[in-house]
């Protein structure tokens, strides 16, 4: 650890360069004579200027406003049997975690209120390497195979022609890939524009294996379900906090956490084995689809607390790199396509965003330190390997593979063709969507056939036209209000 001493770093309220120099002057420059010009001798102006024009890293693709908190993950019902990661080991075992809220589509500069699904991560600093859960506030998504994923997000974002967004573009897509009609119904209900981040629930969404000591596994889906209580604003209640204060739900976390108003998840999972899976009348790791509750009930595992804000938003919430491939011994993945695809993608955008060391930044970093063969690239801190080699095998002191590793002795059945295998489209994508529209109050389904059909409107008739029979088969009077909307209002249909 630096000292703090004085003695030995001087006055700790002066300026100093990048290099620790104490700068005599912040506010001019050397310059030849009064009138100048400036010199290129000057190292703290060229530092401060260089600095300045770097200080932006690239925004993520996604996610790129969000806000963050620090807290911790206790155990309350013991899940030992289940899996050997170390940190479910027992009631009462805290692990200190970091959790990161979002919108999806919208930019740093965007409103929180915005209709969006809401990004819900969580980084475990675990005793045996950080697990992150990446999810979102909704149990599913719009689309289940990563060959779509960047079709799907530059189809909601600005126009190369014009760099203008427009909400009718997102209907061509969709009314081609109607199994995002489950996540449609839910972003255009209520449940699209949730009242801050503290009154929603949060879902890793895939499958996850629990594998145990002995290789046994089941796969289980993760639900973080909000103590405050859920709460949604009617779009135009959005519309008017969006006016009147963009950062709403940025504003209502931080300052909940700072007057000790501190929010908390009870955190489930839901269970089933490698042979049900084969029995399910759906494909379980199909990411657009949930597993009944009534046939796989929640159990409770823990809570998480949120009880510390950042210090620096930089360092802490925009820096903070979250992957579902930062797994623990005893959590593996499962077999979902999209899930397959964010293995890859997420690590690979930070490399990019934050660069190739990024989980040396102290937000990412691991409570033990990291024991690797990686070495140099940019910057790299931290000792960089010092004297160990950079290879493995070796026998001169450098860190070896575990004689097991537990995960991988768990055994999955893989069996097939490889192929580009399509999904088909089938009954069961529109009876969930039909089973959720149903379970809403009747106020809530106006809301949800103005909110859908207000944005339809705005695409081309084309796509209306090929949208409504998805509707209709849904539940046909759903279909056909929203299609009264549409002849009301001259949309061109």
């Amino acid at each position: 650890m630096k000292s703090t001493d004085t003695s030995l770093n001087g006055d700790l309220d002066v300026v100093t360069t990048g290099s620790g120099n104490p700068v005599p002057s912040n506010q001019t420059s050397q310059t030849a004579g009064f009138y100048g010009p400036v010199l290129l001798q000057d190292f703290h102006l060229i530092d401060k200027l260089a600095h300045f024009d770097r200080e932006r890293i690239p925004e993520r693709v996604v996610h790129a406003k969000g806000a963050g908190a620090h807290g911790y993950f206790e155990v309350t019902q013991d899940i030992s049997h289940l899996t050997c990661a170390k940190f479910l080991s027992s009631v009462g075992k805290r692990t200190p975690i970091f959790t990161r809220f979002s919108t999806v589509i919208g930019e740093p500069g965007t409103t929180d209120t915005v209709r969006d699904t809401r990004g819900f991560a969580v980084k475990f600093y675990t005793e045996e390497g950080n697990l992150d859960m990446v999810g979102n506030n909704t149990p599913i998504f719009f689309i289940r195979d990563p060959m779509q994923f960047p079709d799907f997000i530059r189809m909601q974002m600005r126009n190369p022609k014009n760099n203008l967004k427009h909400p009718g573009r997102q209907w061509e897509l969709w009314s081609q890939a109607p199994e995002s009609l489950h996540h449609l119904m839910i972003l255009f209900s209520n449940r699209g524009t949730p009242d801050g981040f503290r009154h929603m629930h949060g879902y890793s969404g895939h499958a996850l294996k629990l594998v145990s000591a002995d290789g046994s596994f089941h796969y289980a889906k993760w639900h973080f379900r909000t103590n405050q209580g859920i709460k949604n604003l009617s779009a135009q209640q959005a519309a008017e906090l969006a006016s009147a204060n963009p950062d709403y739900a940025t504003q209502n976390l931080f300052e909940a956490i700072e007057r000790g108003d501190h929010p908390s998840w009870t955190v489930y999972i839901q269970i089933f084995t490698e042979e049900e899976s084969l029995k399910f009348k759906y494909n379980p790791f199909d990411i657009t689809k949930v597993v009944s509750q009534k046939e796989y009930p929640l159990h409770e595992v823990g809570r998480m607390v949120l009880d510390r804000n950042p210090e620096n938003y930089f360092a802490e919430v925009e820096q903070a790199a979250f992957s579902p491939s930062h797994m623990v011994p005893g959590i593996a993945p499962s077999p979902d396509r999209m899930l397959q695809g964010r293995l890859f993608s997420y690590p690979d955008t930070h490399r990019h965003r934050l660069g190739a060391n990024y989980l040396q930044l102290p937000i990412n970093s691991p409570l033990q330190i990291a024991r690797n063969q990686q070495r140099d690239g940019p910057m790299c801190y931290g000792g960089n390997g010092g004297r160990l080699p950079n290879y493995e095998p070796n026998s001169f002191g450098g860190p070896h593979q575990l004689s097991t590793v537990r995960e991988t002795d768990s055994v999955s059945r893989v069996e097939g063709y490889i192929g580009r295998l399509s999904y088909k489209l089938t009954d069961e994508d529109f009876d969930q969507p039909r089973a959720f529209y149903r379970l809403l109050s009747a106020k809530e389904q106006q809301d949800l056939v103005d909110n859908m059909a207000g944005s339809i409107a705005q695409a081309k008739p084309v796509f209306q036209r090929s949208m409504l029979p998805h509707l209709k088969r849904i539940d046909e009077e759903f279909g056909s209000r929203v299609e009264d909307y549409l002849r009301k209002h001259n949309s061109g249909l």
